[in-house]
């Protein structure tokens, strides 16, 4: 039998604004310790030096990571254009240099190119798997690696700035899994002139809000206190993105038990992925047909 895992059972969303320097995972492990809780995880890596919204999920609130991860987000960024990096930032080794620097209209023509459905190649320094070591550790050891393109919608990406001929600000809100980094890479090798990432933020992150976090220094405050409770959100924030439905407590027992519940509710389609809910509070998400929701994952709070 293995050994129970302590503290608090309490759940809901925190949100959390990243500083640079500091790992998500550092991160996650602050706010577990700060409300003394169970479980903890978070929906979506922010680089080590990357700040903005982190989204920390306590409890229950751990099944509703994958809708977060999978929905959209928006990061605001700075290019240095006019050198190459081994790790496509700040932090890494400069690779390749030019002393080409492109206008404003090339930019912004360059940009159509990474909306819509791109491939994009992760970074050599990223946390992609490559037969089971992740591959920063091996582009540590000065390894090179072929790594695969992966797809990525880009929903919008847009110069917002341009403070000097070195640098340009650009916007960008995309889906799941994709690399700002590899984007600043891109778009330097299509101007001919390279590039890389020098400061990135995670302005929001499906829900979340960077304006509506709390810093660390702010959770260290009020750690192991009722005051840090308050700023806990609902688990059901997590769900924003599907279709809500309403269930009668009968069902809500049944779909609790893992079985089919009818719902209520309407403008969701057979088959569609929805959530049921008792005044307010999450049951259950899982499959709607003919009626009933056939439930996936199962909620035991509220």
């Amino acid at each position: 039998m293995g050994r129970a895992r302590k503290g608090r059972d309490i759940s809901g969303w925190l949100v959390v604004d990243k500083p640079a320097g500091m790992t998500s995972t550092a991160v996650v492990n602050k706010v577990r310790w700060a409300f003394s809780a169970k479980k903890a995880g978070h929906a979506g890596t922010l680089d080590p030096e990357a700040t903005g919204v982190l989204a920390i999920a306590l409890g229950e609130a751990t099944k509703t990571v994958p809708y977060v991860t999978d929905a959209l987000k928006a990061y605001r960024f700075l290019v240095r254009l006019g050198q190459a990096t081994n790790t496509d930032d700040a932090e890494g080794e400069v690779i390749a240099e030019s002393d080409a620097r492109p206008t404003d209209d090339e930019i912004k023509e360059a940009l159509h190119q990474f909306v819509g459905d791109i491939e994009q190649v992760p970074p050599q320094f990223s946390a992609v798997k490559i037969d089971g070591e992740r591959a920063y550790k091996r582009a540590r050891d000065g390894e090179e690696m072929e790594l695969a393109a992966r797809p990525l919608w880009v929903e919008e990406l847009v110069m917002t700035g341009r403070p000097d001929p070195d640098h340009v600000e650009l916007e960008m809100t995309c889906g799941k899994g994709g690399y700002v980094r590899s984007i600043a890479r891109d778009l330097g090798k299509a101007l001919g002139c390279y590039g890389h990432v020098v400061r990135l933020r995670r302005v929001w992150s499906g829900p979340f809000d960077a304006e509506d976090g709390l810093t660390l220094d702010q959770i260290e405050a009020m750690a192991r206190t009722p005051d840090l409770d308050t700023y806990l959100r609902p688990v059901e924030e997590g769900l924003a993105d599907l279709p809500q439905l309403s269930c009668t407590p009968e069902a809500a027992a049944r779909l609790r038990h893992g079985n089919p519940g009818l719902v209520i509710g309407s403008d969701v389609e057979y088959g569609e992925e929805a959530w049921a809910a008792l005044d307010g509070h999450a049951v259950a998400v899982g499959v709607f047909k003919a009626g009933a929701l056939h439930p996936t994952r199962v909620f035991n709070h509220g």
